[in-house]
């Protein structure tokens, strides 16, 4: 089981970026996906997730701005920010739940696992 996310990069205030989670070694109708983030200096923090089924959950603090997508036959998962702010800045995970199909605890790093190392995405004005 394998993920690795990548799409990261430089943007300014109020511009998008698209980030994909590869995933091999499984199936993403078997598993939920979560979208972890790490701003400097502050802890690993999920907030978006997407089910086994499809279901997508994002947090308050970036619904209306992130979205959460997948693509079956590609074996993998999109994030879509817009109106990136600065304090979105942060390297981005993704991980496949821990026997988990449905995203209930997509905020527990614990229940997550085949971090990968992530991507960068700063945002600067």
């Amino acid at each position: 089981v394998q993920l690795q996310a990548f799409g990261g990069g430089l943007v300014q205030p109020g511009g998008s970026l698209r980030l994909s989670c590869a995933a091999s070694g499984f199936t993403l109708d078997v598993y939920a996906i979560a979208w972890f983030r790490q701003a400097p200096g502050k802890e690993r923090e999920g907030f978006s997730c997407i089910s086994r089924r499809g279901t997508t959950y994002t947090l308050d603090s970036v619904k209306g701005r992130f979205t959460v997508s997948r693509d079956i036959a590609k074996n993998t998962v999109y994030l879509q920010m817009n109106s990136l702010k600065p304090e979105d800045t942060a390297v981005y995970y993704c991980a496949v739940g821990i026997g988990r199909s449905g995203c209930g605890a997509f905020r527990v790093e614990t229940e997550f696992g085949s971090w990968g190392q992530g991507t960068l995405v700063t945002v600067f004005s």
